[in-house]
């Protein structure tokens, strides 16, 4: 039933899974399985039963375009409970020119991008989720997404947990509303993303984290059609310190590539900046951004 529902999906969205998440981005976009602090309520809302009992973020992310505005995530979360509010700019999808070749033609694509209109998604959501015995976690994002008009949605995840290893499944947007700006449909279309990832218990000294992530449906953006492969590393000093990469590829029309690099500190015991930059040949991704987190 929920491979069928993410399969079914129409394909004219223009979010992709990549616009929020400073760790996240910094790993190339790897964090189903990892999502394991507040931005799990964009990422997995599995997530939270796997992080620590308390996680606070705010975030603002900027795109190398400079149409394509800025994204501002605001998400605190407890083991049980998450609350978020997320703020996404992003571009009309291109509509089919007289070669029928739509939105996934890049031909021009960069001028076409840079000359097209864009569109704000807001986005308030709480997230619950109930733990199944000692190892899988099923757990849900309720909420109002607000462009001209109000909708409710929702987006559901998963994840398994063995030990260091964890498995991850989402599907966002799973009433697939239908939204307008200035009479252009801008409708949120089902995003369905498998994850798998290494995840240690803490380490007092060095903790190594690994993480691949996988599109299991394509999404339509200003700059092509979006299906992402993702792969990401980050490693800890002592809980400090922490220092990221990663490489995602786009499957689908035109391979297209971009690479991550992150960083984070601490400033206090509980409380770290993070930062990162994106940057390649894969437009939708590229930009740079930065958050505050608190954890304990």
């Amino acid at each position: 039933m929920l491979l069928q529902l993410i399969l079914e999906g129409r394909p004219a969205s223009a979010q992709v899974f990549e616009d929020v998440g400073t760790r996240a981005r910094g790993m190339g976009g790897a964090f189903v399985a990892l999502a394991d602090d507040a931005t799990a309520t964009w990422w997995n809302p599995a997530g939270l039963a796997l992080g620590p009992l308390f996680s606070g973020v705010v975030e603002r992310g900027f795109p190398t375009d400079p149409n394509q505005g800025k994204a501002l995530g605001v998400a605190f979360a407890v083991p049980s409970l998450g609350l978020s509010y997320y703020r996404v700019r992003a571009g009309v999808v291109p509509a089919p020119d007289s070669a029928g070749t739509g939105g996934s033609g890049r031909q021009d694509q960069g001028v076409v991008a840079s000359s097209l209109p864009t569109f704000v998604i807001n986005q308030v959501g709480a997230t619950v989720g109930q733990s199944v015995g000692g190892h899988l976690v099923l757990a849900s994002t309720l909420k109002l997404v607000h462009a001209d008009q109000t909708r409710a949605d929702l987006d559901i995840g998963t994840m398994l947990k063995f030990g260091s290893v964890r498995f991850g499944a989402v599907l966002k947007h799973l009433h697939a509303p239908d939204l307008t700006v200035d009479g252009t449909r801008v409708g949120l279309d089902r995003q369905g993303r498998v994850g798998f990832a290494y995840a240690p218990a803490p380490n007092p000294v060095l903790t190594v984290n690994a993480a691949v992530d996988a599109d299991v449906t394509t999404t339509e953006t200003a700059f092509g059609s979006a299906r992402h492969l993702a792969g990401g590393a980050e490693l800890w000093v002592r809980r400090r310190v922490g220092v990221r990469a990663g490489l995602s590829v786009n499957t689908i029309d035109d391979l297209r590539h971009s690479w991550s690099a992150g960083a984070s500190a601490s400033v206090q015991k509980g409380i770290f900046v993070d930062a990162r930059v994106t940057r390649g040949d894969d437009e939708v991704l590229q930009g740079w951004g930065f958050d505050l987190r608190v954890t304990f």
